[in-house]
């Protein structure tokens, strides 16, 4: 036995947990997890010990594995409620440097950042081609309309490049700063691959990040009228504001869950997990209200591009498949060479689309089975999205449209407004979102649009 695992270290802490006095090494320990002495226990496996134990007037003890920022600790520790505190007494101190970080772990770190703060995001093809654009900076408005409307287009062809970067390659093209018609700030490139089984680059995630602020906006004219300042209040004001302090918390739990900042322990690796849930659950909330502030704006008009109700199903399935494949459901799918021309934005139509999908996918039973099946009337393109779920009463089916309305669900971390949202989008196209459903055979939900002739 060394002489480090002969060593008692004692330390005391008063009635609301506070460290009054420790012995070394248990002093540095405090101090290199943010505490001082006197000061609150920065240690949290300590902290909950001497918690429990003054609570329940009991003397616990376990063994503890903590992390300083430069050591792994392993100890026995001993808790002991005295007066309005509790005496400390540490056995078997064992201190092992931390192993080296992965060569990767500092990219890995910038890519999630760059990823919860991005103010322009695009899925690309392997040869960089725009699948899906999304953003909400004001002054990247025609950037997003130009992407929207070239589609299958290289992403490069709608930004400025610096004149050093000749080639495509994305290598070269990650950390570049581009300019962007319309706005006047620097914007970073961020690229990141998507990895096949064959460890094969399939595809791209682009981020576009600007270290510079938006400038503020001027003062709202003191003649607007108020119905319409507060008409875009969340959309314009709330929603870019919390997008990211609330997409940072969700990159922050998730570390912490998957324990990449360190060892935890279960019941702390699902806080953050529960934090995490909570975190998607507003951001969805969020971008839910901003959706319906646009589509129950006065003047609202989608735009009518001509799309592939089959591609735009096999694209929503492809998104959600990790989904799919956890609960063992199948998606079935048009096949490739299925296609069924429509008139509708494309990504009004996609968003319809994961909606109904999403849905399906969590109110059927696992390894069930969610069809997609594509019909041609007259003038009207149709497609119906079929799950194998409990399906819906009438009067359930009466109101399974309405705002907020979760049909006494709870739980699943829906806010009710994404069939709401859906059917508006599709009246706004000229079209309409119907149900079919009995209780106990599953349900159907039609989008009707206008056929491209």
């Amino acid at each position: 036995m060394s002489a480090q695992d002969r060593i008692t270290i004692e330390g005391r802490s008063d009635a609301a947990e506070h460290l009054l006095s420790a012995d070394e090494p248990l002093a540095t320990l405090q101090q290199r997890c943010g505490g001082t002495i006197p000061g609150a226990i920065a240690v949290p496996e300590l902290r909950e010990l001497v918690a429990k134990a003054r609570h329940f007037g009991l003397k616990l003890a376990r063994s503890i594995v903590v992390q300083d920022g430069q050591d792994t600790i392993r100890a026995w520790i001993e808790v002991t409620p005295q007066g309005d505190g509790c005496h400390i007494v540490l056995r078997h101190w064992q201190a092992s440097p931390l192993p080296p970080e992965p060569d990767d772990l500092a990219g890995r770190h910038r890519a999630e950042i760059d990823r919860a703060l991005a103010e322009f995001t695009a899925r690309l093809d392997a040869r960089q081609r725009l699948l899906t654009a999304h953003g909400d900076a004001p002054d990247l408005t025609g950037l997003l309309q130009a992407a929207r409307a070239g589609l299958g287009q290289p992403w490069t062809d709608f930004v400025t490049l610096p004149t050093d970067r000749v080639t495509l390659h994305w290598r070269l093209l990650d950390g570049a700063v581009v300019g962007v018609t319309g706005s006047s700030r620097p914007w970073r490139v961020t690229l990141l691959p998507q990895v096949g089984a064959a460890d094969e680059v399939i595809g791209f995630e682009l981020c576009l990040n600007s270290d510079v602020p938006l400038p503020s906006r001027a003062p709202a004219d003191q003649d607007e009228p108020q119905e319409a300042v507060r008409s875009t209040m969340i959309g314009c004001e709330l929603a870019p504001v919390l997008r990211q302090p609330i997409a940072r918390i969700i990159a922050n739990a998730e570390t912490i869950r998957t324990r990449r900042a360190g060892p935890l322990s279960g019941d702390y690796a699902e806080y953050a997990s529960d934090i995490a849930e909570a975190g998607q659950h507003l951001l969805g909330l969020v971008e839910d209200l901003a959706d319906i502030e646009v589509i129950e704006a006065r003047g609202f008009a989608p735009a009518a591009d001509r799309i592939d109700l089959a591609d735009v199903a096999r694209r929503a399935s492809g998104i959600l498949g990790v989904r799919a494949r956890e609960k063992g459901i199948t998606l079935v799918v048009p096949d490739a060479q299925a296609q069924l021309p429509a008139i509708g934005e494309f990504r009004r139509v996609l968003q319809v689309m994961l909606n109904l999908i999403s849905n399906a996918i969590c109110y059927s039973p696992d390894h069930s089975t969610v069809s997609m099946v594509l019909t041609r009337s007259g003038q009207g393109a149709r497609i119906a999205v079929i799950d194998q779920g409990p399906g819906l009463t009438p009067q359930e089916a009466a109101r399974v449209f309405d705002k907020f309305d979760r049909l006494g669900r709870s739980g699943d971390g829906g806010s009710g407004l994404g069939l709401y949202i859906s059917r508006r989008l599709a009246h706004a196209m000229g079209g309409n979102l119907t149900v079919e459903s009995e209780q106990g055979q599953g349900a159907r939900f039609v989008l009707d649009l206008p056929a491209d002739l």
